[in-house]
């Protein structure tokens, strides 16, 4: 003020010196930049709503979709305490899976990631009544598909013996790999020959419980091995008093029901904390099986990556083996809601070392399906421990 004044000047006599054009120009820039800032406050706001949690449903509610399980958690010690009324009934010896609270449909079982399935594959079976043992031979394949890249293909055989609990396969009853075996690597061969041999000893009575699995796959040294389709025997339509020599097409994998885990899941969005408790397991066991152990190893993937990973103590292995435990995974909020969630179960021989047999595997991913129902719940029900059955599957 003091200047203007020395200079005689005034206000309204002071004016820029620019032309009529760059002032319009300046001020549609700051406008195209109030508007741009707009925007980006108001996507910040939909967003903080997007993820405030869901109205609570009723406790009644929930425990009914979580089939029928109520459980709270000890600050104190942070472990999980379950309670139910029905558990006897549930895990009576003759009732089926159906009964626990998994929602799996059987036709989702199907595999679908290999499209490409062609070719057949020739086996004999024997089951040999004056040593008790059942003798498989993987002979060879012919027609099979071949990777796009490379034109070529290095099959193997994997052979798993399966028990069930029943023979009546319409019961979808649970199931157990009583053996396993892997055959010889053929490189390069669309139509390879194994001739491989393979024994068990299997009690007579036990032959028709049997299912025999051949799954055909593609040997990658670098990557997870292609599957080039699968056949399978049952045993109990089967006469095996010699010999027997079969082919039979390459059908799309499916996957087997080996047990039951009851799982609960708890998201923190403040703290990005997710805990996933693994509180029992069932599974079935041969009655030859010698004293067995089981633990359950659960890894945090995103985008196929693994993140994290942590597993539980092993437990001794009971037809429903009761764990208790909570796994706690600090991931970052976006990585947390698109992660996938899998629960691998082992069974170890605690005489043996090394003695780690997969059992099967738990897939719990954000998707519309009815399994995964299980994450939703804890999405709508934030800090809020939910549990649910799901089927352990090979």
């Amino acid at each position: 003020m003091i200047f203007f004044a020395i200079l005689g000047l005034s206000f309204r006599e002071i004016q820029l010196a620019f032309s009529e054009e760059l002032e319009y120009g300046i001020l549609g820039i700051s406008v195209v930049l109030f508007l741009i800032a707009l925007c980006l406050l108001l996507w910040q706001i939909y967003r903080f709503c997007a993820q405030l949690p869901v109205s609570r449903r009723p406790a009644d509610s929930l425990l009914a979709r979580s089939g029928g399980f109520q459980y709270a958690t000890q600050t104190n010690d942070a472990k999980m305490e379950v309670l139910y009324a029905e558990l006897s009934h549930r895990m009576s010896p003759g009732t089926s899976c159906t009964n626990l609270g998994s929602t799996l449909d059987l036709a989702s079982m199907v595999d679908m990631e290999e499209e490409n399935i062609q070719g057949s594959l020739r086996f004999s079976l024997f089951y040999d009544q004056l040593q008790s043992k059942l003798v498989v031979t993987v002979l060879d394949a012919q027609d099979l598909a071949v990777r796009d890249f490379s034109h070529s293909v290095d099959p193997f055989v994997w052979v798993r013996l399966l028990w069930a609990e029943r023979e009546d396969e319409e019961q979808n009853s649970l199931q157990c790999v009583l053996d396993e075996w892997q055959t010889r690597l053929v490189k390069k061969s669309c139509s390879p020959v194994f001739g491989d041999q393979f024994s068990c000893t299997l009690a007579q009575e036990e032959v028709s419980k049997v299912t025999v699995r051949f799954e055909v796959r593609d040997f990658d040294k670098y990557s997870r091995h292609g599957v080039l389709g699968e056949a399978r025997a049952a045993l109990n339509s089967l006469k095996l008093s010699y010999p027997l020599e079969l082919r039979e097409d390459l059908q799309v994998p499916k996957k087997d029901m080996v047990g039951e885990a009851l799982l609960s899941l708890k998201y923190l969005p403040t703290s990005q904390r997710l805990e996933v408790g693994v509180l029992k397991i069932r599974t079935v066991c041969h009655p030859n099986k010698t004293e067995r152990a089981l633990y359950a190893r659960t890894s945090i993937t995103c985008n196929h990556c693994k993140l994290r990973h942590q597993r539980t103590k092993q437990k001794k292995r009971w037809e429903v083996t009761v764990f208790n435990e909570v796994l706690t995974f600090v991931l970052p909020d976006q990585q947390i809601r698109e992660c996938t969630i899998i629960v691998s179960v082992y069974e170890v021989q605690p005489s043996k070392k090394p003695s780690k047999h997969l059992i099967g595997h738990i897939h719990i991913k954000k998707d519309k399906t009815s399994e995964n129902e299980h994450w939703k719940l804890m999405m709508q029900s934030l800090r809020q421990p939910i549990a649910k059955w799901h089927l352990i599957l090979i």
